[in-house]
């Protein structure tokens, strides 16, 4: 039985470590919605890389004209939890969501494709993993 339980938690926790190290994430670059490509182009991140990157930008074209509208930018990206948290820190005071100012805001999930939306939920399959593992190892103790 003991044999039965550890390699049940050994196949959960290698199904963690897979999931940690090929993560997906969608990927653009100043795109005008999150239509086409920000919902199409999707990458597997590198062995650092553990959160998805999103920066979205209101402002005027990048060629600046008197009168000119104001229009969204998004840009998705693989990152790392620090790299996503100096961003977020930078973006912070720019990040008004003022409709006649320019500003940035930048958000980061876990999860694969978690940057689907331009806002996202952030959800993770590793606490759920925690808690089966435990339930599991518990039950073999039993």
């Amino acid at each position: 039985m003991f044999n039965y339980c550890l390699s049940i938690v050994s196949l959960i926790a290698l199904f963690s470590f897979a999931r940690v190290f090929g993560l997906e994430c969608y990927v653009c670059e100043n795109q005008e919605d999150n239509n086409e490509k920000c919902v199409k182009t999707i990458k597997t991140c590198e062995y650092n890389q553990d959160v998805c990157l999103t920066e979205i930008k209101w402002g005027s074209t990048p060629y600046w004209s008197q009168g000119a509208k104001k229009q969204y930018y998004v840009s998705k990206r693989c990152s790392n939890k620090t790299e996503c948290a100096t961003t977020r820190h930078h973006y912070m005071p720019l990040c008004t969501h003022i409709w006649y100012q320019d500003w940035v805001c930048s958000d980061c999930c876990q999860g694969d494709r978690c940057n689907y939306y331009i806002i996202s939920g952030s959800t993770s399959i590793k606490p759920i993993l925690s808690i089966i593992t435990g339930i599991v190892f518990l039950s073999c103790l039993f």
